[in-house]
């Protein structure tokens, strides 16, 4: 798919969505250069705040893939992030919306990060009024990828509210989520992880070139998904629990259904939801590369196999000293010291080739997957109640 030519893949409705995935790791690129520019402006933002208070709560939030930013930069920010200033948390908008007491409490200064693609979604407009409404001191950080929508508006002029604009064409125009999610994924990574400019220049390079390296091994994921399947499960540990439930989204989206999918923890999948696999299944497993991590991603991969009920039990994962030996889609050791955080943008690719390739399999067009129009890039129908 991504050395067919533009008039192929008019022809099976996925021009956009594989355009999309290919041009991720230049995005990647564009928004660090972004984050580079603008690091005294955020720096300085943050320094305001923690000199003002002693600790805020800060909730990462969005609806969908953008809630599934947080659920992947959490675990990791809660390792090397500034803890002693922030209470990281992640609430999805359609949380807070619902249940906004449950979240926002009076004398709790809190910074509200919302993820956006379009900055449309009601329940992204909702939350923020309801911080401002239950909060005394709130403050936000806009990570959006669209100018003209109406969170990038409501953020101009607003000294409490640190705009960071993701690159352009990340502002997708195909249905599902993929360069939006993996650019806002990333800076959300770089404006609190606690590293050297460095360190995390050096992790995007190296990011950048896993992420090249997923597109020229097209042809490997064709063989698994050529095989006889219509479940699909997803499996990772920390961050990589975050894009398990990302990556099974997107074949949800893309098939419109057609694949029944799954997720989890690697730990919990074996507390009940393990009884989704039969003979006709797909299990994934997003590989660690922190030591310790990793020993229960392994064991629980050589279980799976081990059972001998799925059709293909596949590791993806960077290679170390202890592997997989059964099937894998490895990346070389030399990106064994990618943290995970980080490591998740290109596994993120990896799925999302897998539901490109599965969307065409069952015959669906992966840039219109929902014909009937009852799931939107947009949410529709949402009714937002003022009578808190």
């Amino acid at each position: 798919m991504f050395q067919a030519s533009k008039e192929e893949l008019n022809q099976l409705g996925a021009e956009i969505t594989v355009r999309e995935i290919k041009q991720q790791p230049e995005l990647w690129q564009e928004a660090f250069d972004y984050y580079q520019t603008e690091s005294d402006r955020i720096q300085q933002f943050l320094k305001r705040l923690k000199d003002k208070h002693n600790r805020l709560r800060v909730i990462f939030t969005g609806a969908g893939s953008s809630a599934y930013v947080g659920d992947t930069v959490l675990p990791y920010l809660k390792e090397v992030g500034d803890e002693s200033a922030f209470d990281f948390q992640t609430v999805p908008t359609t949380n807070i919306v619902s249940n906004p007491k449950s979240y926002f409490k009076k004398d709790i200064p809190t910074i509200l990060v919302s993820f956006a693609r379009s900055g449309n979604s009601p329940e992204s407009v909702a939350s923020v009024q309801l911080g401002k409404q239950l909060t005394n001191d709130f403050y936000q950080i806009t990570i959006t990828c669209a100018p003209e929508g109406k969170l990038a508006q409501k953020a101009a002029g607003d000294e409490d509210n640190l705009l960071l604009m993701m690159p352009e064409r990340s502002n997708d125009q195909g249905f599902a989520m993929t360069g939006s999610f993996t650019c806002m994924t990333l800076t959300a990574l770089l404006v609190f992880d606690e590293a050297a400019m460095e360190e995390k220049a050096a992790y995007v390079n190296q990011i950048i070139e896993m992420g090249q390296d997923v597109l020229g091994r097209e042809a490997e994921v064709q063989t698994i998904v050529d095989r006889d399947f219509n479940r699909v499960i997803y499996l990772g540990s920390g961050p990589l629990a975050g894009i398990a439930r990302e990556v099974q989204l997107k074949i949800l989206e893309l098939t419109a259904g057609k694949i029944a999918t799954a997720f989890d923890s690697s730990l919990g999948f074996r507390h009940g939801p393990k009884s989704f696999i039969d003979e006709r299944s797909l299990a994934f497993l997003f590989v660690s590369n922190d030591r310790y991590t990793r020993q229960y991603d392994i064991d629980m991969v050589k279980e799976l196999a081990g059972d001998q009920i799925a059709n293909t039990v596949c590791s993806i994962s960077v290679e170390q000293e202890t592997n997989y030996e059964g099937e894998s889609f490895t990346f070389s050791q030399a990106y064994q010291t990618v943290p995970d955080g980080y490591l998740a943008l290109p596994y993120t690719m990896f799925g999302q080739v897998v539901s490109l390739l599965t969307a065409l399999k069952v015959e669906n067009k992966p840039d219109t997957p929902s014909p009937t129009g009852t799931v939107n890039r947009v949410v529709k129908g949402v009714i937002i109640h003022d009578n808190l």
